[in-house]
């Protein structure tokens, strides 16, 4: 059954099918238009569909919402999303907005959105869920919430005060870091900022690590140095080294300070190398054991929920000290070997001789033959003295491979089954009523 009124924030997620129960994307926002008289007027979805490309279905494509679903008429306009002038998109905009009841009542913070299908395919916005300051001396708890329609509010444009985005993020959680990526770019440049500023600091990291150099950049330098320092120590060596790499040299070197002191040295360690190199690829971060660790011992560390995948492949076996560089490396242990063995059996038994390292030095392109040839997901890096001093591993070398934009621009899609044709229209919109 098609609801008639549903809460926007309810929507952010929702799977989008067609007539046949094919499944075309996620709802990601809903776009709105003001009016000079009235409620804003729904006019389409932000759908987001393979490829983390985002699209706009008009809302009168939309047949069905409700149990968590939106069914549409399967006519889908495959060209990227672009938003228009006049245009709001709720989550993204309307949410965290502080507004004024008309009736004196005081100030309030737009939480959620609801939206009503005023007649067939034509929806409006409806009554906006507020929650108003908190009131009394206690330090926890929230605000009274109140229900009122887009008519009893007006919003509040003198506190100088920036949106908050608490609510924004909270959509965001389930979000993968290369989405929370993507979906932070393709908001406007001050909402974007806003985001970032309330993002946790290793949630920003994530989301940093996924995006282009130049993005990075442009996010890093509108944060203050105490924050940009705690960002960059939540992030992988490597990706802070390449990140403080593109930044003036005063300011990188400010924030190196910054940071503590452990990662700081890691980053300064990678900076030494040049970035088309195994040594300006690597991290210094993989699992290092000794030959007398066990198969148990080795499986455990592997199951630590921050480890990357890549990293998570083998372990590296050296001598003492076990922090880069570490003493004499003596091999690889694939993480497949070890499931094969009891987990009593010592991992220094089990070194695959056939895996040659490679030198700081050696050049992107041999590491990533290399990688191909053996069908490795990682590789060791070692110095002069055969001491560890990281590893490359597959994503870095396709981060090197691929072209500076191919984050923000994915292979075309494949054509989205539908219940009568899909339309690829490549030409541009001539407006949001219809696809």
């Amino acid at each position: 059954m098609s609801a008639t009124r549903v809460f926007v924030a309810r929507l952010a997620g929702c799977s989008v099918f067609d007539p046949n129960g094919d499944r075309v994307g996620r709802v990601r926002d809903v776009l709105v238009v003001f009016r000079n008289a009235g409620s804003p007027r729904v006019v389409g979805l932000i759908v987001e569909i393979p490829g983390r490309r985002r699209v706009f279905v008009s809302i009168g494509r939309v047949t069905s919402i409700g149990a968590g679903q939106i069914i549409t008429t399967g006519l889908i306009n495959l060209r990227r999303f672009e938003q228009r002038g006049g245009e709001v998109r709720v989550i993204a905009e309307l949410l965290g907005r502080q507004v004024v009841l008309r009736d004196g009542s005081g100030d309030a913070t737009i939480e959620d959105v609801a939206i009503e299908e005023s007649a067939p395919g034509e929806w409006e916005v409806g009554d906006l869920f507020l929650r108003r300051p908190r009131t009394g001396a206690a330090p926890f708890g929230k605000g009274a919430t109140v229900l009122a329609g887009w008519d009893r509010v007006r919003e509040k444009t003198d506190t100088g005060e920036a949106q908050s985005a608490e609510h924004l993020i909270a959509t965001y959680s389930d979000l993968l870091p290369a989405d929370l990526a993507s979906t932070l770019l393709d908001l406007p440049e001050e909402r974007r900022m806003e985001v970032a500023e309330e993002l946790s600091d290793d949630r920003l990291a994530d989301a940093l690590e996924e995006m282009p150099e130049t993005e990075q950049v442009e996010i890093l330098t509108q944060l203050d140095d105490e924050r940009a320092a705690d960002v960059l120590d939540q992030m992988q060596p490597d990706d802070a080294a390449d990140l403080i790499a593109q930044l003036p040299e005063e300011r990188g070197e400010a924030l190196l300070e910054l940071m503590q002191p452990e990662e700081a040295e890691d980053v300064r360690f990678l900076l030494n190398y040049a970035p088309e190199t195994a040594g300006g690829l690597m991290t210094t971060e993989p699992i290092i054991v000794s030959a007398d660790a066990t198969v148990a011992e080795g499986l455990a560390l592997i199951r630590r929920h921050e480890l990357a995948p890549a990293l998570g492949a083998a372990v590296c076996v050296t001598l003492p000290p076990y922090e880069p560089p570490t003493g004499r490396f003596l091999g690889f242990v694939h993480f497949q070997r070890m499931l094969r063995y009891p987990p009593h059996e010592r991992l220094g038994t089990l070194i695959d001789p056939s895996l040659e390292p490679v030198s700081p030095e050696t050049s992107a392109a041999e590491v990533a033959r290399i990688l191909a040839s053996y069908n490795l997901v990682s590789l060791p890096v070692v110095d002069e003295k055969h001491r560890l001093v990281g590893v490359v591993t597959i994503d870095d070398v396709l981060d090197y491979l691929l072209p500076d934009d191919w984050r923000s621009t994915p292979a075309e899609p494949e054509p989205v089954s539908t219940g009568t044709a899909a339309i690829p229209t490549r030409g541009r919109r001539t407006s949001h009523g219809t696809s």
